[in-house]
């Protein structure tokens, strides 16, 4: 009975796909959309979005998005084929390298740098109101009633509360 099942396994083994094979087997690339590559590039004479761009320039940058759309290609290859053709200056957003990247880099470090500013400033303003807070505050208890205000003020209070 073991060899059999043995045998069995050994056999589906044998004839099954290995699954490293499933792995290494990439999914397709999905099929790039001319609205999707439209909105990502911008029309390089008048430097607008390519969707609302409406010069001669836009018309052959669709044209040509268009017929690499035709061919099959993918996005980012669709977005290569136009930086090799126009330049760098037809993406809508700057690649991430060289001085570019301060781009990705400068809003994140200032909102960073902004709240450790916060962090360390805020006690310190708290602690120094608090002091000046308490420095006030014997100036005003130190000036004593009047006897006669005092008693006034009991029987006032007194009217009130009971």
């Amino acid at each position: 009975m073991r060899a059999r099942l043995l045998a069995l396994i050994t056999v589906a083994a044998v004839i099954s796909p290995a699954p490293a094979a499933y792995a290494m087997a990439a999914p397709p690339a999905p099929r790039a959309s001319f609205t999707d590559v439209e909105n990502d590039v911008m029309c390089v004479s008048c430097r607008e979005p390519l969707a609302v761009a409406q010069s001669p320039q836009a018309y052959a940058e669709r044209a040509y998005i268009h017929s690499l759309i035709a061919q099959g290609l993918t996005k980012p290859q669709i977005e290569q084929q136009l930086v090799a053709q126009y330049g760098p200056a037809v993406l809508g957003k700057p690649p991430a390298q060289g001085f570019n990247l301060t781009v990705y880099i400068l809003p994140p470090a200032i909102l960073v740098g902004g709240l450790i500013i916060l962090a360390v400033v805020l006690p310190r303003w708290r602690r120094r109101t608090r002091a000046e807070a308490a420095e006030a505050e014997p100036a005003v208890t130190a000036a004593a009633l009047h006897p006669s205000e005092a008693r006034r003020l009991e029987d006032e209070l007194s009217h009130w509360s009971g």
